[in-house]
């Protein structure tokens, strides 16, 4: 039987305004959930590596192991390569990979870690199977995806309440699910995982700078990014309309006492041994 391939479509894609956000992202602001487990032996494998900055991060947490970071998006993965080599890290390597069909035999890696991929996956299920498969027994299935129902600011701009339904919209129309958060405790029961530890994290937005830099890069991935793109090729806005929900994050992190708070669910699996 031919193994299931992915689906959906990215929403971002990987312009400038979405690598803002994602270089970012560290193993401490990202996976605090999961270092407490880390062995300096280990060998791991990051699926939806991105930039790699977390992938990096993990790296240098186990210098006597190993990290491999994918990604679907091949571009992705020499700026990857650059993060790596800029901390001068010789235990990591990257690969293109499908997480619904890894080319990877069962029982590899010590862990297998994914930071917000299966809201974008057509089958997350299925890619909780095969992350499953590949991890060794004793190891860890480590996942963490933000909730985007569950997002929360103040004070109210109602360009923002524009915002939230589109995205999801579009999101879905991709393929994917964008409140996956609430959703993987389910989805890994459904995926066979039995030893399953469920919690939750925040990144908060509150202080002039960080409200700038998240109001920001919205604002242009609203405009000028694969999101953009598919929200009017897919008829689920006009150029208008996603202008005007660019002024309402302009606007919003204008605002003194603006504060906006991303929740994100988590799942740290151990597989039986």
């Amino acid at each position: 039987m031919p193994k299931q391939r992915e689906t959906a479509v990215y929403t971002h894609g990987h312009h400038e305004s979405v690598l803002r956000s994602h270089t970012w992202r560290t193993a401490a602001n990202s996976a605090a959930y999961l270092l407490g487990s880390l062995k300096p032996h280990m060998k791991i494998l990051d699926i939806g590596c991105g930039p790699g900055t977390i992938t990096a991060d993990l790296a240098a947490l186990v210098p006597d192991g190993h990290v491999t970071g994918v990604d679907h998006a091949p571009g992705i993965l020499d700026r990857a390569r650059a993060t790596a080599a800029e901390r001068g890290l010789s235990n990591v390597d990257f690969a293109v990979a499908d997480v619904h069909a890894l080319d990877y035999p069962d029982d590899t890696f010590c862990v297998v870690h994914a930071h917000q991929v299966l809201q974008h996956v057509g089958d997350p299920v299925q890619a909780l199977r095969e992350m499953r498969r590949v991890t060794r027994p004793g190891g860890f299935i480590a996942v963490r995806e933000s909730d985007y129902a569950a997002m929360t600011w103040y004070p109210p701009v109602a360009g923002l309440d524009d915002w939230l339904d589109l995205y999801q919209r579009v999101a879905r129309a991709n393929g994917g699910e964008p409140d996956a958060g609430r959703r993987l405790l389910s989805w890994a029961r459904r995926a066979g995982l039995t030893e399953v530890t469920a919690t939750s994290s925040t990144w908060t937005y509150a202080t002039a700078d960080e409200r700038a830099w998240w109001s920001g890069l919205w604002a242009d991935r609203t405009v000028a990014s694969a999101y953009a793109e598919r929200a009017t090729a897919g008829e689920h806005a006009t150029e208008a309309e996603l202008a005007a929900v660019a002024d309402a994050w302009r606007e919003w992190g204008a605002r003194e006492d603006g504060w906006f708070a991303v929740l994100h669910g988590e799942i740290l699996c151990r597989k039986e041994a």
